[in-house]
């Protein structure tokens, strides 16, 4: 295996330096507030990156107006490879509800997935329900409020999809991040938020919240003994965000082939795995640009039909 990997390695070592890639510091642009889970992942993902390609990738902050700045400013930069994004599903949301004025199928290069997360559904310890169809039979006698990162986002998108099958009375109340929701939880203000394991954990341990079910098809291996809402009834149903790097449309293809190398070759190394199966998360899946490009397109068109499907105001 390490003779494989050295002889795979080398020839791509040689590329970089022939492609004369890159020429100075690398600016990843975020659309992620400092220690946010996207941060975290960000800084790892670029500081590889800086020893992969014997340069610097900086890690620049846009968590501004829920991920559009970051989006406009990619969007704008010149397409030689210093400047890249890593973004949530947030990019493609907010191009099918137009928050942003063009088209990011156009306007950008996926370079590679970084990790996905599976949403739990996190509920106040006083709510006297075990599992979704209690909580969707509770929630006719009485109207149970959520919480979620913003209106648009796809924990919002999400639950309203699932409250369309399972029925009940639901209010949606939009914060500006998962860390208010939360709060927002613990103070009663909301009874139930999807969120992600890595960021929920601290309140989960302490007994101030429970889960109430993976919403996902699959159990997470951090958390094995919690059913998903697949189990408890609702079969092929998934609320999951994912984490990917990305570039101005233009950059040139030997230098997204490079990226995408480095970067998918870095996430599935056993101890990013691990790390990442830790936190609930796992490893972006190592798809070539060609094949991250075709699935990057079939999901927009899969999340634009639900989106109109809801029938809810977002903007």
């Amino acid at each position: 295996m390490q003779l494989v990997l050295a002889a795979w390695t080398f020839p791509a070592l040689a590329q970089d330096a022939a492609l004369g890639y890159p020429a100075r510091p690398v600016r990843v642009i975020t659309a992620s507030v400092p220690g946010g889970g996207l941060d975290i992942l960000s800084r790892v993902v670029s500081q590889h990156l800086g020893e992969r390609f014997g340069q610097t990738f900086v890690v620049d902050n846009r968590s501004g107006a829920s991920g559009v700045l970051a989006i406009e400013l990619t969007a704008k930069s010149a397409p030689d490879g210093h400047t890249l994004a890593a973004l949530s599903e947030a990019l493609r949301i907010h191009s099918i509800t137009k928050r942003i004025a063009f088209d990011i199928r156009k306007a950008f290069e996926p370079i590679a997935l970084i990790s996905s997360q599976p949403y739990i559904l996190i509920v106040a310890p006083t709510l006297p329900v075990k599992n979704v169809k209690e909580l969707s039979a509770y929630a006719t006698t009485q109207r149970l409020a959520y919480g979620s990162s913003g209106i648009g986002t796809i924990g919002h998108l999400g639950l309203e999809a699932l409250f369309m099958m399972t029925g009940g009375q639901f209010v949606h109340v939009p914060y500006k991040g998962g860390a208010q929701s939360i709060i927002a939880l613990l103070a009663g203000e909301i009874q139930l938020y999807p969120g992600l394991l890595i960021s929920a954990n601290p309140v989960l341990k302490s007994g101030k919240a429970r889960i109430l079910a993976v919403l996902d098809v699959k159990r997470l291996p951090a958390i094995p003994d919690v059913p998903t809402v697949a189990e408890q009834g609702f079969p092929g149903f998934k609320i999951t965000n994912s984490y990917a790097m990305y570039a101005p449309a233009g950059t040139p293809r030997a230098i997204i082939s490079a990226l995408n190398q480095a970067v998918s070759e870095f996430v599935n190394t056993p101890q990013m795995t691990q790390r990442l199966i830790a936190e609930g998360s796992q490893p972006g899946e190592r798809l070539r640009p060609d094949e991250l490009r075709a699935q990057f397109n079939r999901e927009y068109d899969e999340l634009e039909k639900q989106i109109k499907s809801l029938k809810i105001k977002l903007f």
